[in-house]
């Protein structure tokens, strides 16, 4: 047993490493797996409808639309305090 272990601890001794290029080479094996891995997730999606698409853009849009409207009112209502704030002192 003790043979087996010292041949072991040899060959993990002079296994090379992999160079320069080498480390490139399974660097960009790496991305390819993953890409891999991502092309097969998306495959796994389930895509909406053509008619929920456009009703949750339309839900979107109409939701930014109001906000950017109270947004708009509260900017203009603190502007006229904020004036009126600076006229008081004149």
């Amino acid at each position: 047993m003790d043979n087996n272990s010292t041949q072991l601890q040899k060959k993990k001794a002079t296994a090379k490493k992999p160079g320069f290029f080498g480390a490139i080479g399974n660097f960009f094996k790496r991305i390819g797996l993953y890409f891999k891995g991502v092309f097969a997730e998306v495959k796994k999606l389930s895509w909406m409808s053509g008619k929920e698409l456009v009703t949750a853009c339309l839900s979107v849009l109409a939701f930014v639309a109001f906000f950017a409207i109270i947004i708009g009112l509260l900017d203009m209502a603190f502007d006229a305090g904020m004036l009126g704030l600076n006229n008081l002192g004149k």
